[in-house]
């Protein structure tokens, strides 16, 4: 048994070492990733896999939705390739959600559970003042502002300690994939991918930048050369213009997120309360670290990946759309609408 244990942040969760029950199905006679075989001709054929997992966040209420994303996930992808995939709960698994996901895959499956008692935010934290912040942002009708919402520190899960890359295939998936994106992530040398960026709602972030450039100014050895402080600024890192990359779709490298840059950020943001009092959220954070931390030229925009999480989506522009056999209408792309930062995020490179 492994068992870990993610301690609930506001959007953002430290990890705590525990004993959490796993469990890993490896259906007899499987293909398990690097081995095969695949179509011929597929680009997984013949060659072995980048150290990956496909990683999905669900409680069993969410089985629709999951069983939705994993068919998808399959269907234009995975089933030429056979990464794992690894499912994460605040609650035990139940035997339909657990035979659900392995009847639609012929990879191996694992399943971890977090206890609900580690999702709360830590004693230290003011509740009146966290209170009165969601209180705020309530009449300011910003969505979920009435939760104490999470995300995970999933990289340093031990479900995940054997990966480097990891996918979130959350939600809907519109086009096939002809390569592998993990493999692609390992040969290109990219730490971050993404398919939608877009500005972050304001109120939500009061005070994160001032305490970002607190750090940098603290810690300018961190900052990388050639970074992209041009796509989070507009006046060389005075002001902050809200851009980020929406962590619904991520293929990211989680060697980045375990380093000593991101985890000496992070720790110097919690400290801060800000995901407390405020509501600093995972996507803004991984955005302004990826951007300030890593060589412009790490980060990756997959234009070919059509892609929708409700409200927004991604459909690719260009060949790729027939190509992908794509299912996604071009004129709904968020891309090149007033609220995306795509075109800031290209300018970097032109």
């Amino acid at each position: 048994m492994y068992l870990a244990v993610l301690t609930r942040r506001r959007h953002v969760v430290f990890l705590v070492v525990l004993v959490l029950l796993r469990i890993r199905i490896t259906h007899p006679g499987n293909v398990q990733p690097g081995i095969g075989p695949e179509p011929e001709g597929h680009p997984c054929a013949g060659r072995p896999r980048a150290n990956a997992t496909l990683l999905m966040l669900a409680r069993n209420s969410d089985l629709e939705g999951a069983i939705s994303s994993v068919k998808q996930m399959e269907g234009r992808f995975n089933k030429h390739c056979n990464y794992p995939w690894a499912f994460l709960n605040e609650e035990p698994f139940t035997e339909e959600f657990i035979g659900n996901m392995t009847r639609l895959t012929k990879s191996s499956v694992s399943f971890g559970q977090i206890p609900r008692e580690h999702w709360f935010q830590p004693d230290w934290v003011d509740e009146d003042l966290a209170r009165a912040g969601r209180d705020k942002m309530v009449e300011q009708e910003i969505i979920y502002a009435g939760s104490v919402p999470y995300v995970t520190f999933f990289f340093h899960q031990p479900l995940l300690q054997d990966y480097r890359y990891y996918w979130r295939p959350d939600i809907e998936y519109f086009c096939d994939m002809p390569y592998d994106p993990f493999y692609f992530m390992q040969e290109k040398d990219k730490i971050y991918g993404f398919t939608i960026s877009f500005y972050e709602w304001e109120p939500t972030i009061p005070t994160l930048w001032s305490s970002v450039k607190e750090f940098i100014a603290e810690h300018p050895h961190y900052l990388a050369e050639d970074n992209a402080m041009a796509y989070l600024s507009d006046d060389g890192g005075a002001t902050y213009n809200l851009c980020h990359f929406w962590s619904n779709f991520e293929i990211a490298d989680m060697d980045f997120w375990r380093g000593e840059a991101y985890q000496a950020f992070f720790d110097f943001l919690e400290r801060k309360g800000g995901f407390y009092y405020e509501r600093w959220g995972d996507a803004p954070v991984h955005s302004i670290a990826v951007a300030l931390f890593a060589p412009k030229d790490k980060l990756h925009f997959f234009t070919d990946v059509g892609y929708r999480h409700q409200p927004f989506e991604h459909c690719p522009q260009s060949d790729d759309w027939a190509q992908n056999k794509c299912a996604c209408d071009k004129a709904e792309s968020i891309d090149w609408r007033p609220q995306s930062c795509i075109p800031r995020f290209q300018r970097l490179f032109s």
